[in-house]
């Protein structure tokens, strides 16, 4: 009789029973609806009674398909239109078995979510409904956010909030309290919501911490009094583009120097292949980096202004959006490409090579980045403070490792 229209239920909660009843069987909200549960049908061979089966489709069912879903969210006709799963799923050269370019979750989907969906996968597959039989092309486990754990003397958990440090030690009440670090939960009286900090420090900062935390695959322990650090970076970033007393944009219409330039570029070159690789804590180190350069910068060129908005953008949105707009853009900054580095001012001009002799420095040479092994060794040799150093002695061998260093060993 599919589709069966279900009934109304009133009361979901389970029923009691009494703790030593041994013959009791879970039931299910439906169970209780007897009306709708036993019912007289004539299949084509007379009326009898029957009991409708009542567990319905488990909630593991939905979350097996959603991928789907949200490629044509509004078809009326099917679970997702051909053009739509083949546009965004089908097989491509760099996965040729096509599905979701990136799932990340906990360890545990593996077991899980992930069988289920592959088996829901395959089946759509072989009834010709998608273009993948496999659903995901890539998995990435991220790490847990841990926070300490208090215990009393009885091993009670007790509120993380509502211990004192006291010359290294924890108190709750008074009390001495062990601490540990373990998982954020209601029960172990550790949690910290997310609403605390955004209503203190804002969406942007509790972004920016949490992926500034650690790497993401690595269980890292939440410190609220580390957030500041984050919060900081923020408000000179907006420093660097907003006079905080007059609310002026401050950016001038200057070339930047080559300085800048290199920095820029650098930085640009270095968070894009971090945002590549889930790398977002060592990307916001690097905006950050050039953040205080920029703030060291007596004028802000508009150009180095809007590139570090638009790094900043996917991991701090809401005060990327305000500072775009406030640099005289219209559009969204959401819309815009992100920056491209110019090779050219990702080679340093100039790097220091170190010079030994026995193992100890006696020079220090600017010399070029490219500087091959036999040139950087006729510089070396011919270096002034060498040549005092070596004061005649003939030359036993000559270690190069260009371009910074040159390690020779007297005869």
């Amino acid at each position: 009789m599919l589709p069966l229209e279900l009934p109304e239920v009133d009361d979901y909660a389970p029923r009691t029973f009494e703790p030593n009843d041994a013959d009791t069987e879970p039931e299910t909200p439906l169970s209780r609806n007897e009306d709708w549960v036993n019912v007289e049908l004539d299949l084509g061979d007379g009326p009898k009674r029957y009991r409708r089966e009542t567990n319905t489709m488990p909630n593991w069912a939905g979350s097996c398909w959603y991928e789907l879903r949200y490629l044509d969210p509004h078809n009326n006709e099917r679970l997702v239109s051909p053009d739509a799963e083949r546009y965004w799923m089908g097989p491509r050269e760099d996965k040729p078995h096509g599905g979701v370019d990136l799932y990340v979750g906990g360890a545990e989907h593996a077991v899980l979510h992930l069988l289920y969906a592959r088996f829901w996968s395959k089946i759509l597959f072989d009834l010709g409904h998608v273009s993948s039989a496999e659903p995901f092309h890539k998995l990435f486990n991220q790490g847990m956010i841990q926070a300490y754990v208090y215990r009393d003397a009885r091993g009670i958990a007790v509120p993380a909030t509502e211990v004192e440090e006291r010359e290294g030690a924890y108190y709750y009440q008074g009390e001495k309290v062990s601490r540990l670090l373990g998982k954020m939960g209601k029960s172990l009286k550790n949690a910290v919501t997310p609403d605390e900090i955004c209503a203190e420090y804002g969406a942007d900062t509790l972004r920016l911490y949490e992926m500034a935390m650690g790497p993401l695959d690595v269980s890292r322990p939440w410190d609220t009094r580390a957030v500041v650090g984050q919060y900081r970076l923020l408000q000179r970033l907006w420093r660097n583009v907003v006079d905080e007393n007059t609310g002026e944009t401050t950016v001038v219409d200057a070339e930047p120097d080559e300085a800048t330039l290199r920095a820029l570029h650098k930085a640009v070159d270095g968070v894009g292949q971090d945002m590549a690789n889930l790398r977002f804590n060592t990307a916001i180190a690097k905006v950050t980096e050039l953040n205080n350069f920029v703030t060291k910068l007596r004028e802000v060129p508009r150009s180095v202004a809007e590139g570090l908005v638009l790094l900043v953008a996917p991991l701090a949105p809401h005060i990327a959006e305000e500072l775009w707009r406030r640099l005289g853009h219209q559009d969204s900054v959401v819309h815009q490409d992100f920056p491209v580095a110019d090779p050219a001012y990702l080679v340093d001009e100039a790097v220091t090579c170190v010079v030994q002799i026995k193992g100890k420095v006696k020079a220090r040479l600017e010399v070029a980045p490219s500087i091959s092994d036999e040139e950087l060794e006729k510089v070396a040799l011919a270096d002034p403070a060498v040549v005092a150093a070596l004061g005649g002695a003939g030359i036993r061998k000559v270690i190069v490792r260009a371009p910074k260093l040159v390690n020779i060993v007297p005869a």
